[in-house]
């Protein structure tokens, strides 16, 4: 599916969530976020041949597949909790929101811990220490 398709299913969604927030207000929710993991798992194939081409350059690069692995699950982590987040802040639940926000930064950070450790064994070395 093409952007325009993707764009005209959006604009479709949000067309009849606010035609429904009126009568059905949790109705209305639910439409946006049925809409929001349709156009996420459209995007998500789409993107599918993109990143074997990166893990085909990583693995010709000489870069560590596990650092590459790593950026990948950070900026997963970061799809996945800006969905979240946005979908709460649309039903209203803006304090939830921020919790989502706060975890998939703590998630993140646990996540990359590793490569700050690489990142301090490699400065030692050059300090000699």
């Amino acid at each position: 599916m093409n952007l325009i398709g993707l764009i005209v299913v959006a604009m479709l969604a949000a067309t009849l969530s606010v035609m429904i927030k009126k009568y059905n207000p949790e109705y209305s929710i639910f439409i946006s976020i049925i809409a929001g993991i349709f156009i996420l798992s459209v995007m998500l194939y789409e993107v599918a041949p993109s990143v074997q081409k990166i893990k085909d350059l990583i693995a010709t690069s000489g870069v560590s597949y596990e650092h590459a692995k790593t950026l990948f699950k950070a900026l997963g982590i970061c799809f996945l909790v800006q969905f979240a987040s946005d979908s709460c802040n649309d039903a209203g639940e803006s304090a939830l929101a921020a919790k989502i926000e706060l975890a998939g930064k703590i998630l993140i950070i646990g996540l990359a811990l590793p490569l700050f450790e690489e990142v301090i064994k490699i400065v030692s070395k050059l300090l000699g220490d």
